[in-house]
């Protein structure tokens, strides 16, 4: 698999075009809702022309569709957003453009990033790179495949629930979420305002530090961003591991706890100090994340109307009409069932039983979390409960699909750091990933922590 220095230094356009004549053998996987063919060339011959290189002169990307960019429409795999092409680009993939890196297409994902599957993409699901009969995972499946697959060396996605982390397991790669506030979100579709983090996806945990140290740091554009403190390590040794037990459950399968398992023999073979913990209010976090992301899902989309932007009904007659038909034929089932549910938990009467005390055990969560934080360096687990699971196995249920997020939402709700890297596979060659927490602004030791476990 390709690393981010095979591509430095070597001619920008071979590169871009051999990318996308990967993308296009790739077709059938369904990875793409746009290439920016044009653009790509042009950059890579400028930049092979030019006398200044940046640390990712030639490197060919891929972002999810969700984030802005010049000259290419930006859909969030939504028919709401069909030929929308945004008056500003992301700052995340500014700050890569800024370095020479190159983005060759947009790639595919659930509908606004509702999902984990990428089987709610208004243009159809992505298909995993390991078995084509199977979920790429979601949102951000476009983006895992498309690494996986080796057209790239790494990707940029969204994670708000697990959505960076479950596809980069389902597909065999290291996927990332930084603490919260860590990226700019400034050009990126908003899905939950508290939880949505841009991430990188790679084949290895130090491309993922390469790409952190480009795209990490303070942005005027959106003011939840943090001050710079992203700073790559050079080492790590002898720490301290809690291994979740709520998560080494039955609730996970048998071949995902033995990956596990192996993952923590590893550790202790390393001089690694491994413990059980207790986390009691995970089996709730998932509960919560239902009511909270909900509910800022359906502020989020009301700006979507058929009057400034966007898909406009062609059967509307009246104003209601462009509102409600524009967004009945634009949004997919998922958007609309958050929607719903958003909608009612943030409505009078219900606010207080639902909303509120959905974030008040939030709280407690969190609290629960910086204690044993306090006491150890990093949580252990599963990412997800199982492998990648068949193509239309739980579309007619939206509770089993939920449940793919079990493992990754707590890291979300409380904003921490959190990376998915291979580990093994079961009987049937599926990969199974490992996922590694840290503290809040602990990303650049969880980094070289997982690089140090990859590489010995």
């Amino acid at each position: 698999m390709s690393r981010i220095s095979d591509f430095v230094g070597k001619s920008a356009v071979e590169n871009v075009e051999a990318a996308l004549l990967r993308a296009k053998q790739s077709s059938d996987y369904n990875i793409f809702l746009h290439l920016c063919e044009e653009k790509a060339l042009k950059r890579a011959k400028k930049i092979d022309t030019g006398d200044s290189k940046g640390r990712l002169a030639g490197v060919p990307f891929v972002v999810k569709d969700n984030f802005t960019t010049k000259d290419a429409p930006t859909t969030a795999a939504s028919e709401i957003l069909e030929g929308f092409y945004s008056p500003i680009q992301a700052t995340a993939v500014s700050k890569l453009e800024a370095e020479d890196a190159i983005c060759i297409g947009k790639a595919n994902l659930d509908a606004f990033a509702h999902g984990g599957s990428t089987e709610n993409s208004a243009y159809g699901p992505t298909l995993n790179a390991k078995d084509k009969e199977r979920v790429a995972g979601g949102s951000s499946g476009g983006s895992a495949v498309a690494v996986a697959l080796d057209i790239v060396p790494f990707a940029l996605g969204t994670d708000t629930g697990g959505s960076i982390r479950q596809p980069a397991s389902f597909n065999g790669v290291v996927g990332f979420k930084p603490t919260y506030g860590t990226v700019s979100r400034y050009g990126v579709v908003a899905m939950a305002s508290s939880t949505d983090v841009i991430g990188p996806i790679a084949n290895n945990v130090e491309d993922i530090q390469t790409v952190m140290s480009v795209i990490a740091g303070k942005d005027e554009n959106d003011m939840t961003t943090l001050p710079d403190f992203f700073e790559p390590l050079q080492e790590t040794s002898g720490k301290k591991i809690g291994v979740v037990k709520q998560f080494m459950d039955e609730s996970a399968d048998s071949d995902v706890l033995q990956v596990t398992r192996d993952y923590i023999e590893k550790l202790k073979s390393l001089g690694h100090t491994v413990e059980e913990v207790d986390l009691p209010l995970v089996k709730q976090a998932l509960a919560m994340y239902y009511v909270i992301v909900p509910a800022e899902i359906s502020s989020n989309l009301a700006r979507y109307d058929g009057v400034r932007y966007g898909k406009r009904s062609k059967l509307a007659k009246t104003i209601g009409e462009v509102y409600g038909k524009s967004r009945d034929e634009g949004f997919v089932d998922e958007n609309k069932r958050r929607i719903i549910v958003g909608s009612f938990v943030l409505s009078s009467g219900f606010f207080d039983a639902y909303y509120l005390q959905a974030q008040k055990a939030r709280t407690l969560l969190i609290n629960q979390l910086e204690d044993l934080f306090s006491r150890y360096d990093f949580l252990v687990g599963p990412t997800a409960p199982t492998p990648a699971f068949k193509l239309g196995e739980n579309t007619k249920d939206p509770i089993r699909m939920y449940l793919a997020d079990i493992m990754t939402v707590p890291a979300s709700l409380a904003g921490l750091p959190a990376i998915s890297v291979p580990f093994g596979q079961n009987q049937e060659g599926l990969p199974i990933g490992v996922q590694v927490m840290a503290s809040r602004r602990g990303d650049a030791e969880l980094l070289r922590f997982a690089q140090d476990v990859e590489e010995k």
